[in-house]
């Protein structure tokens, strides 16, 4: 199902959009969402987790532009900015268990090049409004399950979920600073086509490779929330319509949860493997898949469903949505 055409948001005022991070697995769907609703978008991605396969239906459009760059290393980011009055920032390192080898990972390509582009935004001056995508990982063990958007104290038990936090304060900071309205989302695990990594993924890889074996990270009982592609890029766009305050945060997640070993069985099943035998490395603490799992994650989407937003789409329907889509490498 792909994102239909629809209204313009009038939050969304300026016809000039910059997505960063806009090649990757959620940015090029978010691109795909507003160049079908008439906008003039800039990509900038440095491809280093992102392709040119997924937006490619769109580099020969006139009302589409595409930077090679990387907003850590790039040195005037406000030549990028400049022009757009409202600036997505989606370029992030999403994989959470390189912080535990290697921390400066996350601290550079999340709270340094996030810096960055809040400088060039602030030098610019003339952006209206900031999105950003932040991560169910900045609650840590929360003991309130489902957990809302007012739930405190913040405690991320991983690097990733620190720099997330991070990230979420300086632009609250800079945006009551400096004028500009920022949309913060909280995402669940979200899946579908283009993703190149998570539990989904992965699985499929590791049984494509083996189909009588399917090795699981931790005991398996490791419990959250998935959510389909689609159902996100339209509570982000949601979020851009009805956000209120100048710094409005949203949870965006399914309206339920799911484990690790119910996952492997519906992968296998998708996949129309039998007799596979579970293989569980019984993990870490308690548990969990790596250090810094959250083992327990399930996000109180009430907020975002107040105004309008209801996801389409289960966790299970989601996850087997996903792998048929990697399995037909469809979109």
């Amino acid at each position: 199902r792909s994102v239909t055409q629809g209204k313009v948001s009038k939050t969304m005022a300026s016809n000039r959009i910059l997505i960063t991070g806009g090649a990757g697995f959620i940015g090029s769907h978010l691109a795909d969402m507003l160049m079908m609703r008439g906008f003039n978008v800039i990509v900038v991605d440095d491809l280093s987790s992102g392709s040119l396969k997924n937006i490619e239906r769109w580099l020969e459009s006139p009302n589409f532009t595409f930077i090679r760059a990387d907003i850590l290393k790039t040195r005037d980011l406000t030549k990028v900015v400049e022009g757009c009055e409202n600036v997505f920032h989606l370029a992030a390192n999403p994989e959470v268990r390189v912080g535990t080898t290697h921390p400066e990972v996350h601290y550079q390509q999340n709270i340094q090049a996030n810096f960055n582009l809040l400088e060039a935004i602030r030098k610019v001056g003339d952006i209206k409004l900031l999105l950003f995508t932040s991560s169910s990982t900045v609650y840590g063990e929360a003991s309130k399950i489902p957990t809302n958007e007012d739930y405190a104290p913040l405690k991320p038990i991983s690097l990733y979920g620190a720099s997330k936090l991070s990230c979420e304060a300086l632009i609250t900071g800079y945006a009551y600073t400096y004028g500009f309205k920022a949309i913060i989302h909280r995402l669940a695990n979200i899946v579908g086509p283009r993703s190149k990594h998570g539990v989904v993924y992965d699985f499929v890889q590791k049984l494509r490779k083996n189909a009588t074996e399917l090795e699981v990270l931790g005991n398996g009982t490791q419990t959250k929330s998935y959510l389909f592609i689609d159902d996100c890029i339209e509570a982000m766009h949601l979020g851009l319509e009805k956000a209120e305050g100048q710094v409005e945060t949203f949870n965006v997640g399914s309206d339920d949860q799911i484990d690790v070993r119910t996952i492997a069985n519906i992968v296998t099943e998708e996949m129309g493997l039998e007799n596979v035998r579970l293989s569980f490395t019984g993990g870490v603490d308690g548990g969990r898949g790596w250090i810094g799992d959250v083992k327990n994650m399930f996000l109180d989407v009430s907020k975002l469903k107040s105004r309008g937003w209801n996801p389409r789409h289960n966790s299970e329907q989601s996850i087997r949505l996903t792998v048929g889509e990697i399995l037909s490498k469809r979109r």
